[in-house]
């Protein structure tokens, strides 16, 4: 089954709402919110966090199921002005696990990083998370030795990864 990537809007507000839904359900460590507290957010909230995806310095990429139209993917970034890029919001629906659908939405995601000419690209993923923590090292994360306190539960972590663009070879050296 064909997949497709688009960005977010606004209007997107309901698919926000479901994917963000089976993304709490099925890993819950991963995303700093509890699926009860996401449930009970209202229109207006999942409106806002549409919207604040086409905000300048903020993408979304969601992976889309051709035949369906059904969202089995999505990741996001915004920019820190003093840290850079960060990556946030990554989920693939099991259906698309191993079909390369993870690598397509994060190639999405470095490029548009690049275009923006940032360095590299952060993100924060919880200790326990082995298969994400492969995912990223395997496409060139390493650990940078930064913990922060995991928001749910302070006595655990989440470990920070950078992925390091290589120079473009005509920059200055």
């Amino acid at each position: 089954m064909g997949v497709v990537l688009r960005t977010v809007s606004e209007d997107d507000w309901e698919r926000v709402r479901e994917l963000r839904l089976r993304m709490l359900a099925d890993t819950p460590i991963a995303f700093m919110e509890t699926l009860e507290r996401a449930r009970a957010h209202d229109e207006a909230e999942w409106r806002a966090r549409a919207r604040r995806t086409t905000l300048p310095g903020s993408t979304t990429v969601v992976a889309v199921e051709e035949a369906s139209g059904r969202w089995v993917g999505t990741m996001g970034a915004f920019t820190d002005p003093e840290r850079g890029v960060f990556l946030v919001s990554v989920f693939v629906d099991a259906s698309q696990r191993g079909a390369g659908t993870a690598d397509r939405l994060l190639t999405a995601v470095l490029d548009w990083a690049q275009a923006r000419g940032a360095d590299g690209v952060r993100l924060h993923v919880h200790e326990d998370n082995a298969r994400a923590r492969a995912f990223y090292e395997r496409r060139g994360f390493r650990d940078t030795g930064a913990r922060v306190p995991y928001a749910l539960d302070p006595a655990r972590s989440e470990v920070e990864m950078r992925l390091v663009f290589d120079a473009p070879a005509d920059a200055p050296g």
